[in-house]
């Protein structure tokens, strides 16, 4: 028989329960504060700011493109469901790249199909491109990190996979993922990770 402790309200109110695993070898303890008073959060009744879940993404392999064209970088995404419609999804994103001398990368995010984390600095009505981030190569035998922390709204419950994509904005230099964009048999020519990581934070 499982072991059950109900507290009842004294006028009339609800009950409270604690209830020991089913499983002999499951054996639980739960140490309160001797500190504060304070209140338990459960998942479907969080405090602000609290963190119901994580789910992360990180890239190990290599990937390149040359033309100014948008893509979508392959293995560096990742797919979260909000508990609620109210709840925020902080993004980290961080991107390892290497480039052909004096190339410029720029790269945006989707929300499945949505692009978020727009710059208004720049109003689109002109050639220069409205990124979420981006970098500049400085010579094609060196690494450069770049990236960006982005509080996204879906406003739903639905699965929502977040995307990375990259362009190269001059002359249709190579953008390399996560390595440096030269395949000399170097110390300095290294390869790298990149990771995005989606957390659902409670409103």
């Amino acid at each position: 028989m499982t072991a059950k402790i109900k507290l009842n309200a004294a006028s009339g109110g609800g009950s409270f329960s604690i209830q020991a695993p089913s499983s002999s070898a499951n054996n639980r303890v739960m140490t309160l504060p001797d500190s504060a008073d304070g209140t338990i959060l459960t998942t479907t009744n969080p405090k602000a700011g609290n963190i119901i879940q994580v789910v992360s993404t990180t890239k190990t392999d290599h990937f390149s493109h040359n033309t100014s064209t948008s893509t979508e970088i392959t293995g560096l995404n990742v797919t979260i469901t909000p508990t609620s419609s109210s709840n925020k999804i902080f993004l980290n994103i961080a991107v390892n790249f290497g480039a052909d001398s004096n190339a410029y990368a720029g790269f945006n995010i989707k929300r499945d199909s949505t692009l978020i984390a727009v710059t208004t600095a720049v109003d689109g009505n002109d050639t220069r491109r409205q990124s979420s981030f981006g970098g500049h190569s400085g010579s094609n035998n060196r690494t450069f990190l770049t990236g960006v922390n982005f509080l996204d709204s879906p406003g739903d419950t639905n699965a929502h996979t977040y995307k990375i994509f990259v362009a190269t904005l001059y002359s249709n230099l190579a953008i390399s993922i996560n390595r440096a964009h030269t395949t000399s048999d170097n110390l300095y020519d290294q390869g790298m990770v990149s990771t995005i990581t989606a957390m659902e934070v409670a409103a």
